[in-house]
C-alpha cells in the first residue's frame, strides 16, 4: 500500500482473470477460449497490416469494422460502439449508462467483474439471486433501480433465457437501460440483436459482444455494443474522455474479416456444441450434476466430492478447470469445452480420481 493510493484504490478488490499457467504440458479448460483457431481469413488480414502503415493512427472511430458488424446483424452503424474486447466496453457502460440515482441490479451469481466496476465508479448496486436451480427470473428484477445487467448465457453457470423473455424484462425497466452481456451467445443462445433492428429499436436495450470467445480472437482484445443511437452516443462521448484510439490497426483489420467470416464462426461453434453434449453425457454417467448450458463452457458438480478436492486433484494431472471459492458455488466446477481429445483426457483423470 503507498500513501500516494486514491482513497477509491484503497478499497478496490480487483477481478481476478482466469489463471494462465506456464506448464509444459497442460490441458488448458479455465478460461473459455475457444479451442480452435481464428478465421485463416482474419490471421491473412491482420498480417496484412504489419507495414509501414504502423507508424501511424488507427482510424479511431472505426469505421470499417462498424460497417461490417452493422452490415453483419441488419443494424446502422450509429448502433455500433467499439472497445479494447468487452471487458472495456462494459467499462464505459458503467460509467456513462449506469451510474444512476438508484442501484444497479444484476444477478448474485454472475460475472464477477460486474461488482469491481461498480466499486471503481462508485455505483451502488444490489444483487438479486438466482432461482433454486440457478436459473434468471426476470420477474425478479420488476424493482425500481439505475440499470439492469448480466449475460445471457449466465456466466458461471451457462443457463440461459429466451429472448421473450428479456422483452418482458424490458418492458418492466422503461426507465432504466438494460444491459445484455451475450460473450457466449453463438454456442446456443437467442440473441436479443433481432430487437434492435428497425423503427421498434428500444432506447433502452443495450448488447454487447466480444471476439474473443466464438470468433477465437481473445489475444486481439475487441469487443462492442448494439444499441439505439442514443445511447451508443453517450458511450462515444465517455470513450472520446478516456481513449480516442482504442483499437489498433491490427485488431480492426482481423475483427472486419472475422465478422465478415461467418461460415468458419458457424463451423467451430457447431464442434464446440458437439463436444459439449457428448462430455455431459459422460459426467452424468459418472455420477456429476451439470446444469444446463448453452455456452462454451460447464458447470458441474460431484455429490460425493468437494468442487476444491476435484480442481485439486484435476491440477495434479494437468488439467486445469475453474473453482470458484463463493457461496452457492463452492462445490462446482467451470470446465471450458476444449477439442474432443481434451474432453477424452478430462474424463480419463476424472474417473481415475472417482476411482
Amino acid at each position: 500500500m503507498s500513501r500516494f493510493w486514491s482513497p477509491v484504490v484503497q478499497t478496490l478488490t480487483p477481478y481476478v482473470p482466469g489463471e494462465q499457467p506456464q506448464m509444459q504440458r497442460l490441458v488448458k479448460l479455465n478460461t473459455n477460449e475457444s479451442p480452435y483457431g481464428p478465421s485463416p481469413k482474419a490471421l491473412a488480414a491482420i498480417n496484412s497490416q504489419t507495414n509501414d502503415d504502423l507508424r501511424l493512427y488507427p482510424d479511431p472511430e472505426g469505421v470499417a469494422l462498424k460497417q461490417a458488424i452493422a452490415k453483419l446483424h441488419g443494424l446502422n452503424p450509429k448502433q455500433v460502439f467499439l472497445g479494447n474486447g468487452s471487458d472495456e466496453v462494459l467499462a464505459h457502460v458503467f460509467a456513462g449508462l449506469l451510474k444512476q440515482n438508484k442501484p444497479v441490479h444484476f444477478p448474485d451469481i454472475t460475472y464477477s467483474f460486474y461488482p469491481v466496476y461498480c466499486k471503481l465508479f462508485g455505483i451502488e448496486y444490489q444483487t438479486i439471486p438466482l432461482g433454486n436451480d440457478f436459473e434468471i427470473n426476470t420477474s425478479d428484477f420488476s424493482k425500481p433501480n439505475g440499470g439492469v445487467i448480466f449475460p445471457n448465457p449466465n456466466a458461471p453457470t451457462g443457463r440461459s433465457i429466451a429472448r421473450s423473455e428479456i422483452e418482458k424484462l424490458l418492458a418492466k425497466n422503461k426507465d432504466s437501460v438494460v444491459v445484455i452481456d451475450e460473450a457466449y451467445v453463438d454456442y446456443g443462445t437467442e440473441s436479443c440483436i433481432p430487437l434492435l433492428r428497425g423503427n421498434q429499436c428500444p432506447e433502452n436495450l443495450l448488447v454487447v459482444h466480444t471476439l474473443s470467445k466464438s470468433r477465437a480472437l481473445a489475444g486481439l482484445r475487441v469487443g462492442f455494443a448494439l444499441g439505439h443511437p442514443t445511447l451508443i452516443e453517450g458511450l462515444e462521448r465517455v470513450k472520446n474522455s478516456f481513449n480516442s484510439y482504442p483499437l489498433g490497426r491490427l485488431a480492426q483489420a482481423g475483427a472486419i474479416v472475422a465478422i465478415e467470416d461467418q461460415a468458419h464462426l458457424e463451423t467451430t461453434s457447431a464442434k464446440v456444441i458437439q463436444t459439449r453434449t457428448k462430455l455431459v453425457e459422460q459426467l452424468n454417467a459418472l455420477g456429476f450434476d451439470t446444469l444446463p448450458s448453452t455456452a462454451n463452457f460447464i458447470f458441474t458438480r460431484h455429490p460425493k466430492h468437494s468442487g476444491a478436492t476435484m480442481y485439486q486433484a484435476l491440477r495434479d494431472r494437468g488439467i486445469i478447470v475453474r473453482h470458484f471459492q463463493s457461496a452457492r458455488i463452492e462445490e462446482f466446477l467451470r470446465i471450458t469445452i476444449g477439442t474432443d481429445e481434451q474432453s477424452g483426457e478430462l474424463i480419463a483423470a476424472l474417473k481415475e480420481i472417482l476411482s
